[in-house]
């Protein structure tokens, strides 16, 4: 079902796309071909579709589409008037004043009347019709709301908050894409490698994760801690100030799958802080003394779009115990200019003030791993465990809220049967049984026969016995052995 919705969609932004290009070429027969098509199926999509939220934006798509295609057959309609007129006829009144006297000459036609008019005018009410049509042009086709023009497309030169150059030629955008309605503001490179801040800002800052308290089950606690640690400053700023500042790290410990990422995305959601998403890809340079730049400028412009929020996963493996031996020395020497970093030296942050705030969250599976030094910059280390069974049915909830489920479905009977499974290993649950339905009815069909299948013969609700064959197939990812690692850790270094 998925796999069709995709493709229906990627039909659909590419016919919009192609209707644009046309329109915008002059080929206004082959634009009204594809526009029609478009239309159609939106039309058709929006009576598939079952979310009335979703369908009323779909439905606004189809109305912009709609608005488009209207403006090229009034273009149309007047490259047609103008075909229709005839230079003679413009003429006419002009030879009708002329002196019949042979023996006089009349007078000089001049030079802008030689020509007919007749023929140069469509062109020039094609192009006052394309000013003055900015749908054409920058409106987006996708479901996620209506476009507006970008403020940045008419700068020679500009840059997008991914930091690609915008065409000064092609304002328009592809379909499927919304301009952004403010202008962000953009980080000065002055004094920096701007190679080094492009692949910053294309790689890692994200400004809307789109990740909400509700998507996470379970995990009471550690919400509660990050609400504390990032919310609550931003909404006390009087209260959070002297020995009541905000933390400066939180170090999120546990198992693999068991939402430690997507919490880092919620607090940037709920916060509207800036996200930067590291890993130890990002902060790697084969070039020497290039990985202590990056990490230092990440941290530059961290503190500009500040509140900030930095997160780095799998931090084990950026700053590992130093010391050992098969430690290497440029590894050693992105670990002290982190720990640096991190500690204010050189630019120290205003902590007194909330809108200044520079957020680090962190996440490991092995804690045991981590620097002592970075153990102690992360102040609050907080321990996220295996979901509990009332946060079992809540995953199970969540996952299946977008599939049709049978009545003879027991939730409670489930969690009870994946006790000691990560919510990623739930994750993996739901959809294979979710996927059962379709594999009996597609068993022994040819290819041909398959895609033949209609969408509503695939629509078939998940049944108890779906989970019964899928829990036979997928076992947990995490031993009890683990979890015994996990707690004696956490029981000498814990901070919650």
């Amino acid at each position: 079902m998925q796999l069709l919705f995709t493709m229906n969609l990627a039909e659909i932004c590419d016919n919009a796309k192609k209707g644009r290009e046309y329109a915008l070429l002059g080929n206004y027969d082959s634009s009204i071909v594809y526009y029609q098509g478009v239309i159609q199926q939106i039309h058709k999509h929006c009576q598939s579709l079952r979310d009335p939220a979703l369908k009323v934006k779909w439905q606004q798509v189809r109305q912009e589409l709609t608005e488009e295609y209207e403006q090229v057959k009034d273009i149309m309609g007047t490259l047609e008037s103008f075909k229709s007129e005839k230079p003679a006829d413009i003429l006419a009144p002009q030879s009708e004043e002329r002196p019949e006297d042979p023996a006089v000459w009349p007078p000089p036609i001049p030079a802008e009347h030689r020509n007919p008019v007749a023929v140069k005018r469509p062109n020039s009410a094609v192009k006052q019709q394309r000013k003055e049509s900015p749908g054409l042009q920058h409106r987006g086709a996708g479901p996620g709301g209506r476009g507006q023009a970008n403020p940045k497309a008419d700068r020679p030169g500009s840059r997008d908050a991914r930091g690609t150059k915008a065409k000064d030629d092609k304002g328009k955008k592809g379909a499927g894409e919304v301009a952004g309605d403010v202008e962000q503001k953009k980080f000065d490179s002055t004094g920096y490698d701007s190679d080094l801040v492009d692949s910053l800002e294309r790689d890692i800052v994200s400004r809307n994760p789109n990740v909400h308290w509700e998507d996470i089950a379970d995990l009471e606690d550690a919400k509660k801690l990050l609400r504390e640690a990032v919310v609550l400053p931003m909404w006390m700023p009087d209260f959070f100030k002297g020995i009541r500042r905000p933390w400066k790290g939180v170090l999120m410990v546990g198992p693999p799958g068991t939402g430690k990422t997507m919490l880092a995305k919620a607090v940037a959601t709920e916060c509207g802080t800036t996200f930067f998403n590291v890993s130890s890809s990002t902060l790697t340079s084969k070039y020497r003394g290039e990985s202590e730049k990056l990490v230092r400028l990440l941290f530059e412009m961290a503190r500009f779009y500040a509140p900030t929020t930095i997160f780095i996963d799998e931090i084990d493996s950026i700053c590992g115990r130093r010391g050992t031996s098969d430690e290497h020395e440029a590894s050693r020497r992105v670990k002290s200019e982190l720990l640096v970093q991190m500690d204010g030296v050189g630019g120290a942050l205003e902590n007194d003030d909330p809108s200044k705030m520079v957020m680090v969250l962190a996440a490991t599976n092995f804690p045991w791993d981590i620097d002592e030094a970075l153990r102690r910059r992360l102040e609050k280390r907080i321990y996220i465990p295996l979901p509990t069974a009332v946060g079992r049915v809540e995953l199970l909830k969540i996952n299946l809220r977008e599939v049709d489920v049978a009545p003879d479905v027991d939730l409670d009977l489930i969690a009870e049967k994946i006790e000691g499974y990560s919510g990623a290993d739930i994750t993996n649950v739901c959809r294979d049984a979710s996927m059962m339905a379709m594999r009996r009815r597609i068993q022994g069909l040819s290819p041909e026969e398959i895609r033949a299948l209609s969408k509503d013969e695939l629509q078939m609700p998940v049944t108890m016995e779906d989970f019964t064959l899928t829990l036979k197939k997928i076992s947990k990812s995490v031993s009890a052995a683990d979890l015994e690692k996990y707690e004696a850790w956490m029981a000498e270094f814990g901070s919650v």
